[in-house]
């Protein structure tokens, strides 16, 4: 059996292909730590955690995490906590890091997908067989447009379109008059056939000024609402008072707050997160309890990179709950991305080889651990400062 002999962390930033925001943002994306573990065999299993110091729960119930938080956190706490276990005593290692440190489930995500990833690979398979096998092949892709111009919107929307993306996300939650002009551009630039949701990331400030935009909204075909306003209470008056359906995201953390949201009967969706909960584990505890509810799910993230975002891929084929499609980025090196923008927010990626997308959706690796293998030389390449 081998055991965990070490764990470090990398701090890494990618290059952008465009500014990326949502409301409540105010730093870039792709500045994200690395969990590189390696086992007494020598084996390498990666983890990330794709942390923002803006990102946390409503009301203050769980807070914003910082790259500086989260290699703190995992070299003072984490990683001599789980230092000498079985990588694949999953259970194991979260009571451990449980034990050493409340809190903190983003720092405690990234170096439970490392254990995966080694697991994975000493066992011979992939990580969603870990999970409880494989639900799907293939994952739809929804392409996120950021808080952008509205012109750039449409010319945006149009194109990801002609790529074969099926789905798009719009960020919306600042003035209601932009709200209403980049979702109508979307909407007749992407035509009929595409699906369309807007995610206000809490953004109006009352229930009823969010029912009044997105009442406005609704004519342009929503496929569903995302957190409009902040409370699940809040997002529940404002679900009851739409035909639009309403998904919680940041109200959704983990499984007891699931049950607290169906407890509302009327939040329809629920967006999972491999990091919100602490890792793919209690990922899947939320999933389990979404589908025991009816609550329909989606796997989101914070525009990951491809270490990161293989975890979110696995989940998503795992989780039979999730039947939505995912706003999981194509994870993409540069050499392999051919002019192609949908689904992809960096000019570069940290694997070794592109995910593999067509029709929209992307295909599940198969290779035992994460699937995928990362390219050190790209990781020295992005590595930064602490």
């Amino acid at each position: 059996m081998s055991r965990i002999a070490s764990v470090a962390t990398v701090l890494v930033q990618l290059p952008t292909r465009r500014e990326h925001k949502w409301t409540g943002l105010t730093e870039p994306i792709g500045r994200y730590i690395l969990v590189k573990m390696t086992d007494a065999d020598g084996r390498t299993g990666w983890g990330e955690a794709a942390a923002l110091k803006d990102w946390g729960g409503e009301f203050g119930r769980y807070f914003g995490e910082s790259a500086g938080i989260v290699e703190h956190v995992v070299s003072r706490y984490l990683a001599p906590a789980v230092a000498g276990l079985d990588p694949a005593n999953i259970v194991e290692l979260h009571a451990r890091m449980d034990a050493v440190i409340k809190g903190y489930p983003y720092a405690k995500a990234a170096v439970e997908f490392a254990a995966y990833d080694l697991a994975g690979q000493r066992l011979g398979v992939p990580v969603h067989m870990l999970l409880g096998g494989r639900a799907r092949e293939r994952v739809p892709v929804t392409h996120s447009i950021g808080l952008i111009a509205v012109a750039e919107a449409e010319a945006e929307a149009a194109r990801v379109a002609q790529e074969g993306i099926r789905t798009i996300k719009v960020k919306i939650g600042g003035d209601p008059r932009r709200d209403l002009e980049v979702v109508r551009a979307v909407r007749e630039a992407a035509g009929p056939a595409m699906d369309i949701c807007v995610d206000a990331n809490e953004g109006y400030r009352t229930p009823g000024e969010a029912v009044v935009v997105l009442r406005e909204m609704e004519r342009y075909r929503l496929k569903y609402a995302e957190q409009p306003c902040m409370g699940i209470e809040r997002i529940a008056e404002v679900a009851r008072a739409l035909d639009t359906p309403v998904m919680a995201d940041e109200s959704a953390w983990n499984a007891h707050d699931v049950m607290q949201i169906a407890a509302q009967h009327a939040i329809d969706i629920v967006s999972i997160y491999t990091t919100k909960p602490g890792g793919l584990y209690r990922a899947m505890e939320v999933a389990a309890v979404c589908r025991a509810a009816g609550i329909a799910c989606n796997v989101n993230g914070s525009i990951e990179t491809g270490v990161g975002n293989l975890a979110n891929l696995h989940l998503a084929a795992a989780a039979p709950a999730v039947t939505l499609s995912c706003v999981i980025p194509v994870s993409t090196p540069a050499e392999h991305v051919g002019g192609r923008i949908g689904g992809i927010y960096y000019r570069d990626d940290l694997l070794a080889a592109p995910m593999r997308f067509a029709d929209g959706a992307i295909e599940v690796p198969v290779a035992p651990g994460m699937g995928i293998a990362v390219d050190a030389s790209k990781i020295e390449r992005y590595r930064v400062a602490s």
